[in-house]
């Protein structure tokens, strides 16, 4: 699945920095995540780091949006093709 950040959002900043493929930037009215950047750190962490610092639980799975361990697994191959990635 990938994740979006919902209109909850209060721009606090606490996601962006966690992301380790660069996925989450400000947006007009709250961060947004960027669905082809976003592996749900699949290759370096057990879970999504933003959900994980999320203070309010804005993080959700984006409802259209479906993406399997594959499909992940192959995105982040695409963006780092000098890595393996670790798979918890």
């Amino acid at each position: 699945m990938a994740l979006m950040i919902n209109e909850d959002c209060t721009n606090c900043g606490a996601c962006g920095s966690e992301c380790p493929n660069e996925a989450i930037s400000e947006g007009e009215f709250y961060y947004v995540i960027d669905p082809d950047r976003c592996t749900e750190c699949l290759g370096f962490f057990a879970e999504p780091q933003c959900v994980a610092v999320c203070p309010l639980g804005c993080i959700v799975a984006h409802p259209q949006l479906k993406e399997d361990k594959a499909a992940l697994v192959a995105k982040f191959k695409r963006l780092y093709p000098e890595k393996q990635p670790v798979l918890f």
